[in-house]
């Protein structure tokens, strides 16, 4: 095309002829040009679905969760050696993707190759610092994620049983590659510390512990499908049992005579991640990584401290309305309040189905798209009740042959209060992670690796979003779930100062502890619990409020600009339907939505699907 305005002064020098040629050939360029960019994006979807293989291959975990069983029974390579291989490997992976000329790319198309870039150039400088050398910790260490790992595998027949017999077989060779990693952190002084990696000792010997039939691998055996011949189901029992014994506990038993005597006395005096070599770059890298901003540590802690101000002053005005002085002691009454403390174990589960059945019928107001996935909720295993937050998801397959599943810590549950069910049900279910992430595993134009999309942000920011939009169809009707959606909002508050307190600004566990007394209605176990989070995952916890604010914003900047045109369902069905996005990707998106609404180029109100 730089060479047109050429052709064009050209002929206005010529004769008819020359000018009859010279129309013919921009037409036949564009035809070639065409052809080339064709060409070029057939090599980056070819490129595109390469990787993807890749990564199914090299984490067959994550293959099993999406329902993909051709690596059903291995598990990951987690040794020193496969890790700069894959370095390597990724490596090369960038270099072919830069070098994709996306000139003439439909936006979907130039967008695939930039999250590429980036996820690839992020995944290296993760490398670089050595991130994988602590692979060990309370929250998803190995030796919990495969005791967990077994609610998303599969077990519908013979065959499957026989994958994971044959995995059950493979975790002492597993677990030798973490403990060399870990010595290799040890070395390069990646240290988790010392506190936490003495509780990965008391976890790893509860897995241990349990034994046959008690023991978490043996889930499976309790309930064979009809598909599995007696002979079968027999031989698979016996021969399941004897790996556990044989191999699998004894590898549990060497791990943890590992850390407890070799690596947790090594670990770091200090929670903060600046206690690291090179804490201060890894900090602003996990910020980078969590919020996708760059924004910094200070700008993210005065953030937190003006947002736990605003919404203690909406807590407050709740205290008041109930007859109370102050916030403090309204705090202190619900506590002691037998009525807001959960009566059982199956009382806090049948909460968590209540709300979201009460919310299932109200999703039509809100969206177009819409889960095609069922969702359950389950008790959180007991060897992990301790560690394990309040609340989690974990994603189905995209077929929906695997269900979205939230887990739910029973555990101490006369200390639970019952005030935060409600938010949570929306935040983990609907329309929070199941709706979000079902629908993304399941839309039609984006590749896998974007349907599959993890940035946290927006997964957490939309999912604390959800809360906010239970109060909008008219749900919290009760002004103490409204209260408790509201600690719950706090709480995402508090992260934003205390990950920052102790990574940052050197805060001490208690102070961390202190804070959260002063600034939360969280339970006991939750306060201990989350503190440990936070200083195990830096900048994760940041997540949350930073999305949920940019969402917030995205959405009156599209009321303000649209007027009567904007439609909520439509704004929901924008921010959905490219998947989990940077933020500052996220913002484009809606900015070009708004303006093609304008011009009336998109739709303002969306049709259910």
């Amino acid at each position: 095309m730089k060479t047109l305005p050429l052709l064009i002064c050209t002929s206005l020098l010529g004769s008819v002829t020359l000018a009859a040629s010279v129309q013919a050939a921009p037409a036949a360029q564009t035809a070639a040009s065409q052809t080339d960019v064709a060409t070029r994006v057939q090599a980056l979807n070819a490129l595109l679905a390469e990787q993807w293989q890749h990564t199914l291959q090299n984490q067959p975990e994550f293959a099993t969760t999406l329902g993909d069983l051709r690596y059903n029974d291995r598990w990951s390579d987690l040794s020193l050696a496969h890790v700069a291989a894959e370095h390597k490997v990724n490596q090369d992976f960038l270099k072919r993707f830069q070098a994709i000329d996306t000139t003439g790319f439909s936006d979907t198309d130039k967008l695939n190759q930039q999250l590429m870039v980036r996820q690839l150039t992020d995944g290296l400088r993760a490398d670089d610092l050595k991130l994988d050398e602590m692979p060990l910790d309370q929250m998803s260490g190995v030796h919990i994620a495969l005791a967990g790992f077994i609610s998303s595998i599969p077990f519908d027949n013979t065959k499957e049983y026989d994958d994971y017999l044959t995995r059950l077989r493979a975790v002492p060779k597993a677990f030798d590659q973490v403990i060399d990693v870990a010595k290799q952190g040890m070395r390069d002084k990646m240290m988790p510390p010392k506190y936490l990696l003495e509780e990965v000792v008391t976890q790893i010997d509860n897995i241990d512990k349990s034994a046959g039939m008690d023991s978490a691998f043996a889930e499976p055996l309790k309930h064979f499908p009809a598909s599995v011949s007696a002979a079968d189901q027999k031989r698979l029992h016996d021969a399941i049992l004897a790996a556990i014994d044989n191999d699998v506990r004894p590898a549990y038993r060497k791990l943890g005579e590992f850390v407890a005597k070799d690596y947790a006395p090594n670990g770091r005096t200090q929670p903060g991640v600046w206690n690291l070599p090179n804490g201060e770059e890894i900090y602003r890298f996990d910020i980078e990584q969590m919020t996708t901003t760059h924004k910094s540590a200070e700008e993210i802690h005065t953030l937190g401290l003006s947002e736990v101000k605003r919404i203690e002053g909406e807590m407050t005005q709740i205290a008041k309305s109930q007859g109370f002085a102050d916030l403090a002691s309204f705090r202190a009454s619900l506590k002691s309040n037998p009525k807001t403390h959960a009566t059982s174990r199956d009382d806090i589960l049948n909460r968590y189905r209540g709300y979201l059945a009460q919310m299932q019928p109200e999703l039509p107001k809100l969206f177009g798209l819409l889960p095609k996935t069922k969702v359950v909720v389950m008790p959180v295993e007991a060897f992990r009740e301790k560690e394990a937050p309040a609340a989690e998801y974990h994603q189905g397959t995209p077929d929906g042959s695997r269900p979205g599943q939230i887990f739910v810590n029973t555990g101490d549950f006369a200390n639970r209060s019952v005030l935060t069910i409600e938010s949570t049900s929306y935040h983990e279910g609907i329309p929070g992670h199941h709706l979000q992430i079902s629908i993304a595993q399941t839309l039609p134009k984006l590749p896998p690796f974007r349907q599959q999309g993890g940035y946290t942000a927006y997964i957490e920011g939309w999912a604390l979003y959800s809360e906010q939009l239970g109060k909008d169809i008219g749900f919290y009707k009760d002004p103490l779930s409204d209260y408790g959606r509201l600690s719950d909002e706090l709480l995402r508050a508090d992260r934003l100062v205390l990950d920052t307190g102790v990574h940052s600004k050197h805060w001490t566990r208690q102070q961390m502890v202190d804070f959260f007394h002063a600034h939360s209605s969280e339970d006991e176990p939750d306060v201990q619990a989350e503190t440990d989070r936070y200083i195990t995952w830096p900048a994760q916890a940041l997540a949350y409020k930073t999305g949920e604010l940019k969402i917030l914003e995205l959405r009156a900047h599209a009321k303000q600009e649209l007027g009567a045109q904007f439609d909520i369902r439509a704004f929901h069905d924008e921010i959905l339907n490219g998947g989990a996005l940077p933020l500052d990707v996220l913002e484009s998106r809606v900015n070009d939505w708004i303006a093609a609404v304008k011009a009336g180029k998109a739709p303002a109100h969306p049709m259910a699907n």
